[in-house]
C-alpha cells in the first residue's frame, strides 16, 4: 500500500512540475528596447510601445511588455484588445507626455481598451500639465478645451493596477469607464492644489472597483464616482490637497444610478471637502443609494461631511429642485478638525428628501473666531446615534 501511495505522489509531483514548466514557458517578455525605443526623454517612443503591445496581446500565454528604467517620451497611445492571453505592462522608468496640449489628437494620453486580465505596474507617468493648466479653468474660459487624461481604462475587466505614480496631469490623472473588477493599490497621484480639473481617479459606468493603500493630492476631487458606478470599495487612502472623495456630480442629465459605495479608513488633510455627495439642482431623474463613510480622520478640512443637492459650481444655475433620490447613507466614526464652522451639511431636495441618513459617532472640532461647530440640515429623514459633535440636526 505504501509503495502504491508513494508511486501516486511521485506521479502527482511529476505532473505538477510539468504543469509549472508549461506555465512558465508560456510567459514571454516584450522589451520595448527591442522595438527601437530610446530612453533619452525626447524621442517619441509611441510606435515602439505599440509594436511591443501588439505582439504581447497576440501571445497566447502571458505576455509582459517591459519598459526598462529610463526616461521615455511618449505621445498618445491606445493599447487595445481583446488579447489572446494575459497581458502585463511593467514600467520600470519615467514616461513623459508632450508638454504642448496641441500634440494630442485624443482626449487621453495612455489608454487601455477592451482588455481582459490586464496588469499595469510600476513607473511614473508625467503629464507635464503645467503649460496646459491655464487653458483648463472652465470657470474663466467658456470654451474650455478637452485636455488629455493621463491614464484611461475603457471596458477593461479583471485588472490590477499597482505601484503606479501620476504627476502633473493636464486634466484627470486616471479615468475608469465601463470597467468591471478592477483593483488599484499603492497608487501615488500628485499635482498642485491650484491645478484645475486634475481629478485623481474618476469612475463612471463601472462596478467592482477597489482602491486601497494610495496617496492622492491634486487640484480637484481625489476620487469621483459618476453615474453608473456600483460596488466601489475605497480604503486606506490619504487625500490632500484636493476636493475630497465625491459621489457626483449627478443629475445634470438623466443617467444611470449610483449604488453601493464604501469609503473606510481614510485620511483627509487640508482638503476643501471631505466625503461629499453632490447633485445638480436640476429636474433629472435617478437614484443614489447605499453609501458607507466610516473610520475617517479629517485634518483641517473645509466641509468634512457634505451632501449637497443644490450643487452649482458655475452660476447662474437653474436652481430647480433636484429629482434625484438619495437614500441609505451612513456616516460612522468620523473625527478630526473642520476648517469651517459648519462641519456637517446635509442639504437635500425639497422634492425628493433624503431617506435613511445615519450619523453615528461624529466628533468634529472647529476653533475659529465665530463660535462653536455646527450642522446644517434640510429635507433629511434619518437618525443620529452615539457621540455627536457638532450637535446633530437630524
Amino acid at each position: 500500500m505504501g509503495s502504491k501511495l508513494g508511486f501516486g505522489w511521485a506521479c502527482l509531483l511529476t505532473s505538477l512540475m510539468v504543469l509549472v514548466t508549461e506555465v512558465r514557458a508560456q510567459v514571454k517578455f516584450f522589451n520595448v528596447m527591442n522595438y527601437s525605443a530610446v530612453a533619452d526623454g525626447a524621442t517619441d517612443n509611441s510606435q515602439a510601445f505599440l509594436k511591443a503591445w501588439k505582439e504581447a496581446c497576440e501571445w497566447k500565454g502571458s505576455g509582459r511588455v517591459l519598459i526598462p528604467p529610463g526616461s521615455y517620451m511618449v505621445n498618445s497611445v491606445r493599447f487595445e484588445g481583446p488579447c489572446k492571453g494575459l497581458v502585463s505592462v511593467v514600467i520600470g522608468g519615467l514616461l513623459k507626455a508632450p508638454a504642448d496640449p496641441s500634440k494630442f489628437s485624443t482626449d487621453s494620453w495612455i489608454n487601455f481598451r477592451y482588455v481582459d486580465h490586464l496588469t499595469v505596474s510600476g513607473g511614473t507617468l508625467d503629464g507635464q500639465g503645467q503649460v496646459a493648466w491655464g487653458l483648463n479653468d472652465c470657470s474663466k474660459n467658456s470654451n474650455c478645451p478637452r485636455l488629455a487624461t493621463t491614464l484611461r481604462f475603457d471596458f477593461v475587466t479583471n485588472a490590477r493596477i499597482d505601484h503606479v505614480s501620476s504627476i502633473n496631469s493636464k486634466n484627470n490623472h486616471i479615468v475608469i469607464f465601463g470597467c468591471e473588477n478592477l483593483n488599484m493599490s499603492r497608487i501615488n497621484i500628485s499635482a498642485p492644489a491650484n491645478s484645475p480639473n486634475t481629478d485623481g481617479i474618476k469612475i463612471g459606468s463601472s462596478h467592482g472597483i477597489r482602491i486601497s493603500r494610495s496617496t492622492i493630492g491634486t487640484g480637484d476631487d481625489c476620487i469621483a464616482m459618476l453615474s453608473g458606478t456600483k460596488d466601489v470599495h475605497i480604503s486606506n487612502v490619504l487625500c490632500g490637497p484636493g476636493h475630497g472623495i465625491s459621489v457626483g456630480s449627478l443629475g445634470k442629465n438623466n443617467g444611470d444610478d449610483v449604488d453601493g459605495v464604501v469609503v473606510k479608513n481614510c485620511t483627509f488633510r487640508g482638503t476643501s471637502d471631505g466625503v461629499r455627495i453632490k447633485t445638480w439642482a436640476a429636474p433629472s431623474l435617478g437614484t443614489a443609494s447605499n453609501f458607507v463613510f466610516q473610520d475617517i480622520f479629517m485634518d483641517r478640512v473645509g466641509n468634512p461631511i457634505i451632501l449637497d443637492q443644490e450643487y452649482c459650481p458655475y452660476p447662474p444655475c437653474s436652481q430647480q429642485p433636484s429629482l434625484l433620490q438619495i437614500s441609505n447613507v451612513t456616516y460612522k466614526n468620523i473625527w478630526g478638525s473642520s476648517d469651517a464652522k459648519v462641519a456637517v451639511t446635509l442639504r437635500c431636495s425639497g422634492s425628493k428628501p433624503c431617506k435613511n441618513v445615519v450619523l453615528e459617532d461624529i466628533n468634529l472640532d472647529y476653533r475659529g473666531p465665530d463660535g462653536s461647530v455646527t450642522a446644517l440640515c434640510s429635507h433629511v429623514n434619518g437618525v443620529s446615534v452615539g457621540h455627536q459633535s457638532p450637535p446633530p440636526c437630524i
